[in-house]
């Protein structure tokens, strides 16, 4: 018996020399944050506690088992209470629970506390992909799965990161606290990278709160993590981490991208450069559903190829984009694209798969039916 308790003493010892140890394939990842090694040293010391106490209950059990046995002419004592029992069984859970509370409610403190951010940052869900907003910067995007569709379907071998890796990754600097602010446009995401410690829930009309400070460059990729629709599963989330500097570059070049577009509203454009455009946008956002041919899944999702009731209407191509159907599954894209993308993708629909009509939107046409 003494044996066994120092067995359990000496495990509750090494305990806490654990947390530091490096996770491996079967464990949570330790991360590249403070907060997410604080997690993983939590995670670490609950389950060492843990294993020692099975250690000393199930090890009293066996021993009370085997030296106590019938065979040997034991016999069950009779006694209705126990005071001293009573007391401890009771003490002893309780101060148990005490020692994990400590730590825990300083790990949640810290998790909590998302003041003095260096940068915010509004994520927003839509079914699927996410929007990015770095606010004050006048940059927003949208991340969108980038695995090849031929890999979705079996056609082509599956890549390295298949279903985890997008078009515009989330780009932050290290080693700056990044206040990340967490909303939907349709229904509940849940916004998850493991090596960042953040899992944040993407809900309607609420705003969730969460925060980050990345120690290592580096490319951290995660997942929606709530039943969002057919699409779940293709809805990734990917974090690039750079040095400051680099980020800097990069938060210039996206502002000045941004100022492009805003003045490409009024310019005439070409119907090449549309159609070029809007095949990329149809390639993102639209072949989901329609599929990368147009050929749809009827009935939920109309095909587009071969549609000529859609070709001889602009008017109702235009507002089914712009504002959506009623009653289907048909969602508005007036908050989605921009009048740029929206003018893009119609015009590329309108001269694909065969159709030629040499139909050409225009962004300020687009831009004249968003204005109030």
């Amino acid at each position: 018996m003494r044996k066994m308790f120092a067995l359990a003493a000496l495990l509750a010892g090494l305990s806490g020399q654990f947390p530091i140890s490096h996770a491996t394939d079967w464990n949570m990842p330790v991360g590249v944050s403070q907060v997410s090694r604080d997690v993983y040293d939590l995670h670490m010391i609950i389950f060492w506690i843990c294993v020692v106490i099975g250690i000393v209950v199930f090890g009293v059990m066996f021993y009370s088992l085997f030296r106590y046995r019938r065979s040997k002419g034991a016999k069950a004592a009779q006694f209705h209470e126990h005071t001293t029992v009573e007391v401890l069984w009771t003490a002893i859970p309780f101060l148990i629970l005490v020692a994990m509370a400590i730590p825990a409610t300083a790990t949640l403190k810290n998790m909590y506390d998302a003041s003095e951010a260096d940068y915010d940052v509004m994520i927003t869900g839509h079914q699927w992909r996410w929007q990015y907003d770095y606010m004050g910067e006048g940059v927003t995007f949208f991340s969108n799965l980038g695995t090849p569709r031929e890999q979705i379907a079996g056609t082509e071998e599956k890549g390295e990161h298949y279903l985890l890796e997008v078009d515009e990754p989330l780009v932050l600097p290290i080693n700056r606290k990044i206040r990340l602010l967490t909303t939907s446009a349709d229904v509940i995401h849940s916004w998850w990278v493991p090596d960042l410690a953040v899992k944040k829930d993407a809900i309607p009309g609420f705003v969730n709160e969460s925060w980050t400070r990345i120690d290592e460059p580096g490319i951290y990729r995660g997942q929606c993590t709530e039943l969002c629709g057919k699409d779940h599963g293709f809805m990734p989330v990917v974090v690039h981490a750079m040095e400051q500097e680099q980020f800097d570059a990069w938060l210039e070049e996206r502002r000045q991208a941004a100022a492009a577009d805003a003045g490409g509203v009024d310019r005439e454009w070409e119907l090449a450069e549309l159609v070029e455009r809007g095949e990329k946008v149809y390639a993102t956002i639209c072949a989901a559903c329609h599929q990368a041919e147009g050929q749809g899944l009827p009935p939920t999702f109309p095909a587009l190829a071969g549609n000529q009731a859609l070709m001889d209407d602009l008017e109702h191509h235009i507002d089914a984009v712009v504002n959506g159907v009623s009653g289907s599954a048909m969602a508005s894209f007036s908050g989605t694209l921009n009048p740029i993308d929206i003018a893009a993708v119609i015009t590329f629909e309108r001269n694909a798969w065969g159709h030629e009509t040499g139909d050409v939107v225009q962004p300020a046409d687009i831009q004249a039916l968003l204005s109030p």
